[in-house]
């Protein structure tokens, strides 16, 4: 299903097939963001048969922008698209590769909350299918690009939930300010989808926002999510270096090379190297192997920005469920699976539940970890019921670990693209200035 609207988790599979020429210019920005409360918890795994090739962005020149967003499930980010610029909701996501936004036409219900109008920007232009990006490389692929009645490049993604974004590829930049744009940026302009605003591709794709417009790095602080009625809590943001990063603790991403192929495996996505579970004070027996990419590819664990949930392998999902049933197994709530993956749920005292429980934590190499206080441990789906927040993978038809924002709350995060790392601290998201 689309990254933005999500009745169940979200797995995709994106059936889209591009190469594309890299693009020069580089910057570092902080822009504004804000959330939009989704329900229930949101997770999207995306697999896409795109280049493989990433080559490594251009260094940033000495200035960052910084700015705050609204969390709830999802990140949102407004862009001001065009010339003049037209702003655009696009949901944040390290876990997809193309970005799009929406281009309809006409009257859809319910309508786009904001729709970009290609006739009113002096910097749009249309790809068309002459554009190598235009041309398949497999030929029996299941959904290529293909051409349109215009002779225009026109794409189709498809998720695994029926729901669906397709339209025309097309360039257009980003114009923050006066002084400050991006060059103009392969984007989809979608003129049919399931959805009411875009996606902000940020993967280590060759098409994603983070390379063709050369961003180093960039990082966010997702605050605490908040149960109280109205309220929506307030994190950072950055685009380019974070003053905060000497605090930072990195793991070396796992990088593949593009003759490595398995069916299972994303080689866009922050791979990082996880070693192991731990709840309370007890190292769960879970093999590491369990974490890394086997033969096929299933295994691989990764950092996405664009799932609420964190999911896990049979094998580990297992082992994590096994020890919360020896913990507080006679309270957990019978025959209840939320959003299809997430069967460790629980109705009663939350407080109490999480402290039988204790802390959370994801180990990586070199003594890195994501430590989730026992106070977090739980999240309020509604209805006076509370979960792990962790699903089962293999529910969503995934092979992979992944490691989803809801594990990702009160930490900078930053995504060193440039060094090919990961780094994470501690951090009161919810009272940074």
């Amino acid at each position: 299903m689309s990254p933005i609207s999500k009745p169940v988790f979200f797995f995709s599979f994106v059936f889209f097939l591009i190469n594309n020429t890299s693009l020069t210019s580089s910057f570092s920005l902080h822009l504004p963001l804000k959330s939009l409360p989704l329900s229930p918890p949101t997770t999207k795994f995306a697999t896409s048969l795109l280049s493989r090739r990433n080559p490594s962005p251009s260094s940033s020149p000495p200035y960052n922008f910084r700015s705050k967003f609204k969390y709830s499930m999802a990140l949102i980010i407004p862009l001001p698209i065009g010339t003049p610029p037209q702003t655009q909701q696009m949901v944040l996501d390290t876990g997809s590769q193309l970005s799009w936004i929406q281009c309809h036409r006409k009257k859809i219900i319910p309508p786009p909350k904001t729709t970009f109008d290609p006739s009113l920007s002096s910097s749009f232009s249309d790809l068309p299918c002459s554009h190598p990006l235009c041309k398949p490389r497999i030929p029996d692929f299941t959904l290529p690009t293909s051409c349109d009645s215009n002779r225009l490049c026109h794409y189709s993604y498809f998720y695994a939930d029926g729901t669906f974004a397709e339209g025309n590829l097309v360039k257009e930049k980003i114009t923050f300010s006066n002084t400050q744009s991006t060059p103009p940026l392969i984007l989809g302009c979608a003129t049919e989808s399931s959805d009411d605003r875009g996606i902000l591709g940020m993967n280590r794709g060759r098409l994603s926002f983070v390379s063709q417009a050369k961003v180093s790095k960039f990082s966010y602080c997702i605050p605490p999510k908040s149960n109280r009625p109205g309220f929506t809590p307030t994190g950072s943001f950055y685009l380019g270096d974070n003053p905060n990063s000497r605090g930072f603790t990195y793991v070396s991403l796992l990088t593949f090379p593009e003759s490595q192929r398995m069916p299972n495996l994303d080689p866009l996505a922050y791979t990082v190297p996880m070693i192991g579970i731990r709840i309370g004070r007890k190292k769960l027996n879970i093999s590491g192997s369990v974490f890394r990419p086997d033969a096929g590819g299933s295994g691989q664990t990764m950092v996405d920005s664009g799932s609420e949930f964190t999911h896990l392998v049979d094998a580990a999902y297992e082992k994590v469920r096994e020890e919360i049933v020896r913990l507080v197994g006679p309270r957990l709530k019978k025959d209840y699976v939320y959003g299809g993956t997430a069967d460790m749920c629980f109705t009663g005292n939350a407080v109490e539940i999480q402290r039988l429980i204790g802390d959370l934590a994801f180990e990586f190499r070199r003594g890195v970890e994501i430590l989730v206080p026992k106070e977090r441990v739980l999240a309020n789906v509604g209805g006076g019921i509370h979960c792990v927040g962790i699903g089962r993978s293999s529910m969503l038809g995934a092979a992979s670990n992944i490691i989803g924002n809801v594990h990702q709350q009160n930490l900078w995060v930053e995504f060193d693209v440039t060094n090919r790392r990961v780094g994470f601290a501690k951090a009161d998201c919810s009272r940074l200035q």
